[in-house]
């Protein structure tokens, strides 16, 4: 049974936990979720790519989407902004078709205000002294950078509260694994079936 509307999965957390790597393998196994491409005023990483990882604009280009009301939520972290387009998600849930967002731990909490039927996952670092080597070996970010985003990380795991699931990345395949349950556990859950059977019913017995 087609479901009338799509969920819509948030996957975020501090930055270095690996949310680009581990949302890269789960789509290379789950080809069902559709990965919506968050906007950044950041300079691309080695081996990324416009229009596959992010939609590199520059200050002014997303200053004006934002005036345009062409965004769920943005946020500015560590120097640069962040956000998610509107109507790609908003018609690909109607679609009835999932939508998954990989964003930082602010964007998530305004996504919050929007969608908070949606289903929110934090990704978390095996210890804080592994998520400083991962940011370290990607040797891509000064000194004062590494430090500003530990900084922030800290206050970021305090957010996690907000979350419905939290998944530690200590290996790919396994928090893969994990997200993956919780996506095939959230289409189980009784008051999704149950709507849509309901109304299956109703249709069938007028």
């Amino acid at each position: 049974m087609k479901e009338e509307q799509g969920i819509l999965f948030i996957l975020s957390g501090p930055s270095g936990v690996g949310k680009g790597t581990v949302r890269k393998r789960l789509f290379e196994e789950d080809s069902h979720l559709q990965y919506s491409i968050s906007v950044t005023t950041r300079n691309p990483r080695e081996g990324e790519q416009d229009g596959i990882d992010y939609f590199f604009k520059s200050r002014e280009q997303f200053e004006e989407m934002i005036e345009q009301d062409e965004l769920i939520e943005y946020a500015e972290y560590v120097g640069n902004y962040y956000g998610t387009p509107k109507k790609y998600v908003e018609d690909t849930l109607k679609e009835g078709k999932d939508v998954f967002l990989e964003i930082e731990v602010q964007g998530a909490l305004k996504v919050r205000e929007s969608f908070p039927q949606g289903v929110y996952i934090f990704l978390f670092p095996p210890s804080l002294e592994e998520l400083k080597n991962r940011i370290i070996n990607r040797g891509t970010e000064s000194e004062d950078l590494i430090r500003n985003r530990l900084l922030e990380a800290k206050k970021e795991i305090d957010m996690m509260d907000a979350y419905d699931y939290v998944v530690v990345n200590d290996k790919i395949e396994r928090a893969v694994q994990r997200i993956q349950s919780i996506v095939v556990s959230e289409h189980c859950k009784r008051e999704r079936v149950a709507k849509q059977y309901k109304k299956a019913l109703g249709s069938e017995l007028s």
